[in-house]
């Protein structure tokens, strides 16, 4: 990741100019972190491969436009958030195109994804976490995500779903109902 605001400035500045080097610097500083939000909403590998190139197409056509905030302090943050809010949205995307209806609840509620089994004594704390979201059905996962972890609001999520309001409240607390249950049966 890009360690000062200074840095990140004078990356985005080359990148505006279409400048190589500092393309290729905000994609490797970067890319580990959009791969993290993309895989908040797709487990599949090649599938989060393409929107993380995906979300870069977008930040690099669209980065005129971001201005961060009044401090230059928080620099570094704002253009976390804004770069998040594109990965989380172009995954969105991604998951309308395959004709997701986020509207009606999965049919199978004890429905799981399949998961990779590994080790547990390999597994980092992230992806235990990960691995119970991952146990959460996809419209249930994909509002706690943008609402816990990408910030988006109750209104944000329904316009971008196309679902009502009280729908994505009442998927979110399943989704917090569920999680705390798999959390118990697996301490």
């Amino acid at each position: 990741m890009v360690s000062s605001n200074a840095e990140l400035e004078n990356i985005i500045k080359g990148c505006v100019s279409e400048k190589q080097r500092q393309k290729e610097a905000l994609y490797k500083s970067y890319y580990g972190y959009i791969k993290g939000v993309v895989l908040r909403y797709v487990q599949d590998y090649h599938t989060a491969e393409e929107l993380v190139n995906d979300s870069f197409v977008k930040i690099f056509s669209h980065l005129d436009t971001f201005h961060g905030t009044s401090e230059s302090a928080d620099l570094c943050v704002s253009f976390k958030s804004w770069i998040a809010k594109i990965a989380s949205r172009t995954a969105i995307d991604s998951l309308r195109r395959k004709k997701i209806n986020f509207g009606v609840e999965e049919i199978n509620e004890n429905h799981t994804p399949h998961l990779l089994r590994s080790n547990p004594a390999e597994n980092s704390e992230g992806r235990d976490i990960l691995a119970l979201l991952n146990k959460l059905p996809q419209t249930q996962k994909t509002v706690f995500n943008l609402y816990e972890i990408e910030g988006f609001s109750h209104e944000e999520i329904a316009g971008m779903l196309a679902i009502p309001v009280n729908v994505c409240r009442v998927y979110l607390s399943r989704a917090k109902t569920k999680l705390k249950a798999l959390y118990v049966k697996n301490i």
